[in-house]
């Protein structure tokens, strides 16, 4: 891969010089950005910085930070995230322009790169990288219900409609954190969704698919985007329905998507850096996708 040979600085010295290093820094570059366009999870904030790490061949190296403050500008009403002076860009090359009622959502992304330290941490950008996703992805009507379609496939094996007889530890956890989510999406949509006892032998209803299908589809872009992260993370069509809701708050979230790795936890205990690590990692997920839900005043 090109990315190592030229992160070598013997090769930079010995082989190629200065002149054709910036060459070969410009095709990885390219190729980072083709990677990140490819998988979501590539860490497509890279290609936010693309613009401005070839001119600073150091930063792009290291990925160490580069602006001395993030901050956020006002112009017709709209809010515009600016790395010192320059604007900050989505992976797809659009700059990050919020509407009015966003402005609380542009100061947390600002904070997000003013907190970076010297070497920059793409898990340490989940809120830019939502917003990211709903201003690249979202204004685009066929994309928005190809992803809609493969949303609505974690309602068919939604984990909270599935419930184990045993073990007992895992029974109660399933009554306090799963039951309450169905049969609030029963009487908050006035359509039915079935609870399962065996995989396979389960079908939602046609009724409640098409009805739930079209309520996402209903969504702006940023509202779709949290969205999709929390259904995602935490394996759950009715989990993520409830957050954006504001039926369950973040912790009540990730309890009910942690009620499997709960009930294990209970009967054989806690495994040190690895339930706690994930425990925090689901609350990352789904808060950063509550914070983007965040509305201000106009």
């Amino acid at each position: 891969m090109l990315l190592r040979k030229i992160s070598n600085n013997s090769f930079i010295s010995k082989s190629i010089g200065r002149p054709r290093f910036n060459s070969l820094l410009s095709e990885a570059v390219a190729e980072i950005t083709d990677v990140a366009a490819k998988s979501q999870a590539a860490g497509g904030w890279i290609q936010n910085l693309t613009p401005i790490l070839i001119h600073y061949t150091a930063a792009e190296r290291t990925m160490k930070r580069f602006w001395k403050t993030a901050n956020v500008s006002n112009s017709n009403g709209r809010h515009i995230v600016h790395l010192d002076t320059r604007k900050l860009r989505t992976p797809a090359g659009n700059v990050i322009d919020l509407p009015s009622n966003k402005g609380a959502l542009a100061l947390l992304i600002a904070h997000e790169w003013q907190s970076q330290d010297k070497v920059i941490k793409a898990h340490a950008l989940p809120i830019t990288s939502l917003a990211s996703r709903a201003l690249d992805s979202f204004k685009d009507q066929s994309e928005r219900i190809e992803t809609c379609d493969k949303l609505i496939k974690y309602f068919e094996t939604d984990a909270t409609c599935y419930f184990e007889d045993k073990p007992s530890q895992l029974v109660e956890l399933q009554e306090k954190h799963w039951r309450p989510i169905v049969e609030w999406a029963n009487k908050r949509y006035n359509t039915p969704v079935h609870v399962f006892e065996n995989v396979l032998a389960s079908k939602q209803p046609e009724e409640s698919r098409k009805l739930l299908h079209n309520e996402i589809l209903q969504f702006d872009a940023f509202t779709l985007a949290a969205f999709e992260r929390i259904a995602m993370h935490t394996k759950s069509f009715l989990i993520a329905l409830a957050v954006v809701d504001g039926h369950l708050s973040i912790e009540d979230a990730s309890q009910a998507a942690r009620v499997e790795v709960l009930s294990q936890i209970a009967r054989w205990g806690e495994v040190e850096d690895s339930h706690d690590v994930d425990h925090h990692d689901i609350r990352k997920q789904i808060g950063s996708a509550a914070c983007t839900l965040i509305e201000s005043r106009a």
